[in-house]
C-alpha cells in the first residue's frame, strides 16, 4: 500500500549539505508567480498555455498508476526521441503503466498524437517539493526516465528521497551548458550525484557529466537514440504521393525546418538569388514554434513572395513558398524535399536534430551554431553529408549546386544515410540500463 510519508521533503539532512538546494528551492517558490505570468503572456499567442495550469502544481486526477514508469520529455524533440523507447517499454513491461510528462503544449500534442491513450499524460510539475511530492503521490512511479538534459534539482532529489531511481537517458551536455552548471558547483554535485544512471550520447558528454559530479560507476555511453530513426517503405510511398499532390514532383525543393526568428530573412534572401538561376525551385519553411506561423506568413508575403499554407490544404502549385504550419508532419515532408536545412543553426541557438532528414538520405546545409548537437554535426560533416553556411551568400553557394546537380545530391544523401546506419543500436543499450534499474 502506498504511504504518503514515503515522499518527503528532500532537505532533511545536515544544513550545510542541503543549503544550496534549500536556497534554490526558496528562489523557485519566489519566482513561481512570475512563471504563471509567463504562461499567461505566452498564451496571448498560443492559447494552450493557459489551459491545465493546475497540472503544473501537481493537481490532477489519475487512475491507479502504482509502480509506473515515468518518462519526462520537455517538448517536441524529446517526445519524438522518447517514443521508440516508450513503445519498447510497453512491450517489455505490459503490467506497468507509462506516465509521460512534458513542459509545452506542442510536446503535449505530440504525446497525444503519437501515443494516445496508451500512456497517461500530464504537464510536469514545477520544481518545488510541494508540486513534485503531490505528483509522486498521484503517480507512485518505480522509475523516472528523464530525456536528454532536462535536469530539475527537486525533481531528481525528491524522487531519489522517495526511493525512485532516476535515469538520465540519451543525455547530452554541451560545453556551454557544462560551464553554466559549473557556476553552481555545490548544487550541481548534489543533484548530479543523485542520478542513478546517466546514459550519455557520446564520450565527451560523459566526461562533462563526470567532471560535474556523476560517479563513473553511474555513467555509460550509448550513442544517440535518435540514430535509431527509420523510414519505412510505407512512409516513402506516402511521401512520393504527397510530393505529387503538392505539385512538387518536377520542382527542386529546399526544405528549411525548425527555423527561428532571424533565420527566415536569411533563407528568403538566399532563395531570391537561387530563383534567379533556378526559377522553378520551391522553398518549404517550417517554423519551430506554432505561435510564429502567422508572423512568418506575414514576413513572406511582405517580401513579395507568392505563398501557400499547409494548414489551409494548399498545394505549392504556382507558389514560391509553402509554409509548413502544421504539427507532426515534418518527418513525412522531409520525404518531399531534395535538400534540407535545419534551423536554430543560422543564429546563435545551438541547432536542432539533423538526423531525420539524414535518414531520408537528404544532403544537409546548416548554419555554424551546432553546440546542442555538436557530435552529430561532426559525424555528418566528417562524412561529407553536411556543409555549413554562415550567411545568405554562403547558403546560395552551398544549396544551389545541390538543387541543380542530381548526382551530387544523391552522393551526399547516401553519405548522410550511411551515418545513420553506422550508428544504430543506442536504443538497445539504453533499454539494457533501464532493465537493470527496474525492480
Amino acid at each position: 500500500m502506498f504511504r504518503a510519508a514515503r515522499y518527503a521533503w528532500p532537505h532533511n539532512s545536515c544544513l550545510i549539505s542541503v543549503m544550496p538546494l534549500l536556497l534554490y528551492t526558496c528562489l523557485f517558490y519566489l519566482i513561481t508567480p512570475l512563471l504563471v505570468l509567463r504562461l499567461w503572456q505566452r498564451s496571448l499567442k498560443a492559447p494552450a498555455y493557459r489551459h491545465r495550469i493546475a497540472e503544473r502544481f501537481g493537481f490532477f486526477a489519475a487512475p491507479d498508476l502504482s509502480d509506473s514508469i515515468w518518462v519526462h520529455a520537455v517538448s517536441v524533440g524529446e517526445v519524438i526521441a522518447a517514443v521508440p523507447m516508450i513503445r519498447e517499454l510497453q512491450q517489455r513491461y505490459p503490467e506497468r503503466p507509462l506516465v509521460v510528462t512534458t513542459m509545452t503544449p506542442t510536446g503535449s500534442e505530440r504525446v497525444q498524437a503519437m501515443l494516445g491513450d496508451s500512456v497517461f499524460h500530464v504537464y510536469a510539475p514545477y520544481d518545488t517539493p510541494g508540486a513534485i511530492n503531490r505528483f509522486l503521490r498521484r503517480v507512485s512511479p518505480a522509475l523516472l526516465v528523464i530525456m536528454e538534459t532536462e535536469i530539475w534539482p527537486n525533481m531528481v532529489c525528491c524522487s531519489r528521497k522517495a526511493g525512485v531511481d532516476v535515469v538520465l537517458a540519451n543525455a547530452r551536455l554541451s560545453e556551454k551548458s557544462a560551464r553554466g552548471y559549473g557556476r553552481l558547483p555545490a548544487l550541481t554535485r548534489r543533484v548530479f550525484s543523485s542520478i542513478s544512471q546517466v546514459v550519455a550520447q557520446h564520450r565527451k558528454d560523459a566526461e562533462r557529466f563526470q567532471a560535474l559530479g556523476v560517479p563513473s560507476a553511474q555513467l555509460s555511453v550509448s550513442g544517440s537514440v535518435k540514430f535509431d530513426v527509420t523510414v519505412s517503405e510505407a512512409l516513402r510511398e506516402q511521401a512520393r504521393q504527397e510530393r505529387q499532390k503538392l505539385g512538387l514532383a518536377a520542382r527542386p525543393v529546399w526544405l528549411c525546418a525548425s527555423t527561428h526568428e532571424g533565420e527566415e530573412s536569411l533563407i528568403l534572401q538566399a532563395f531570391s538569388a537561387i530563383q534567379k538561376s533556378l526559377p522553378e525551385a520551391a522553398l518549404l519553411i517550417a517554423p519551430r514554434h506554432p505561435e510564429r506561423f502567422d508572423l512568418v506568413a506575414e514576413q513572406i508575403a511582405a517580401d513579395g513572395w507568392t505563398l501557400r499554407r499547409r494548414s489551409a490544404g494548399d498545394t505549392a502549385a504556382g507558389a514560391d513558398v509553402l509554409l509548413l504550419d502544421t504539427m507532426g508532419e515534418l518527418m513525412l515532408l522531409f520525404g518531399c524535399a531534395d535538400v534540407a536545412t535545419v534551423g536554430g543553426s543560422l543564429i546563435e541557438r545551438g541547432g536542432h536534430n539533423s538526423l531525420e532528414p539524414a535518414a531520408w538520405g537528404l544532403p544537409l546545409v546548416n548554419g555554424p551554431s551546432d553546440y546542442n548537437f555538436a557530435a552529430i554535426s561532426e559525424l555528418l560533416q566528417g562524412a561529407g553529408a553536411l556543409t555549413l553556411a554562415d550567411s545568405a551568400e554562403a547558403l546560395v553557394n552551398e544549396v544551389q549546386p545541390l538543387l541543380t546537380d542530381e548526382a551530387l545530391r544523391r552522393q551526399r544523401g547516401t553519405l548522410a544515410k550511411a551515418v545513420i546506419d553506422e550508428n544504430r543500436g543506442a536504443l538497445e543499450r539504453l533499454l539494457a540500463v533501464i532493465d537493470k534499474q527496474l525492480p
